[in-house]
């Protein structure tokens, strides 16, 4: 009984990844925490915020850090992925939580580093004297010195997968599962359907160019819209065929193509140019001969 509490409470290292997605979940949420709480000032004037920005930031912050990690020793993200923070200055191989200084620290260097970078800029800008100005010069050497400091720590931590961060690194805290990982279940469902999908839209995109939409089209209005009853002769193409088959309007340099049907020149010849196979839409016969009409037909009969 005592060997296996023992053994619940033996570390378990966490992936790289799993601790890259704790710090991204972490930083999802702060910003989701300060959308929210600035949506509550829309109705306020524009830029209430604006002075006190920094100082709200490291509020909230502090409110995050008070339910996380010194309750609970983990951060949000991290106990979505069952990740808690080790105490690794114990040397030990079981679980040992963070002291309060580490936890305080903690605070400091995240919080308060933060605060720190966000206000220097603000406090020092109008300031002409010159300590200000070496102050100010040195917080900006010191962040940029942090900031390759952190640069480093990261290159070491995808060496070795322990301390995702400088703050973990120089206060001595680890990342480690809660409990045991199980081995994942993964289901190819969802996959099956989206290779599915795939294989249907490629297909349908190696098939569309094949199909001669235009053509279709024509066929199908001339079997919506048949026209019968009319003669072959030129009166009865000048008497009867007062429109365009193809744009519906008056002709405009009206041609025949062989058949009791009228059509515009440039609709005519631009869906020809286009298909070799063209055929009338009104009653199907291909295209023979493209020829005007002898017979004038003037706009004067359309008040007949």
């Amino acid at each position: 009984m005592v060997s296996s509490i023992g053994n619940e409470k033996r570390v378990n290292p966490v992936l790289r990844i799993s601790q890259l997605d704790a710090l991204e979940l972490n930083k999802a949420l702060e910003q989701l925490v300060w959308s929210q709480f600035t949506s509550c000032f829309h109705g306020f004037k524009p830029g209430v915020l604006a002075h006190f920005e920094p100082e709200v930031k490291a509020f909230l912050c502090l409110i995050l850090w008070k339910f996380t990690i010194y309750s609970k020793n983990a951060t949000v993200g991290q106990a979505i992925l069952n990740i808690q923070y080790k105490n690794n200055l114990s040397q030990s191989e079981k679980y040992q939580p963070l002291s309060k200084h580490q936890k305080l620290w903690y605070l400091i260097f995240t919080v308060g580093g933060r605060w720190l970078e966000e206000r220097s800029y603000d406090l020092f800008s109008n300031r002409q004297q010159q300590s200000f100005c070496k102050i100010k010069s040195y917080i900006g050497f010191g962040s940029g010195l942090l900031k390759l400091c952190g640069l480093v720590n990261f290159l070491i931590f995808l060496r070795k997968g322990t301390f995702a961060t400088l703050t973990e690194r120089i206060l001595g805290i680890r990342s480690v599962f809660c409990k045991p990982q199980n081995v994942r279940q993964i289901g190819f469902e969802y996959m099956n359907r989206e290779l599915l999908w795939h294989g249907f839209a490629e297909f349908l995109i190696y098939l569309l160019p094949l199909i001669n939409v235009q053509k279709l089209k024509l066929k199908i209005s001339s079997w919506c819209l048949p026209i019968a009853g009319l003669s072959n002769s030129e009166n009865s193409l000048a008497a009867h065929c007062r429109e365009c088959s193809l744009c519906g309007e008056w002709p405009t340099m009206p041609h025949t193509i062989g058949c009791p049907h009228v059509f515009c020149y440039y609709c005519i010849k631009s869906n020809f140019l286009f298909d070799m196979y063209f055929t009338c839409p009104k009653c199907g016969s291909e295209v023979h001969s493209l020829e005007p009409l002898k017979h004038k037909i003037e706009m004067t009969e359309l008040q007949v």
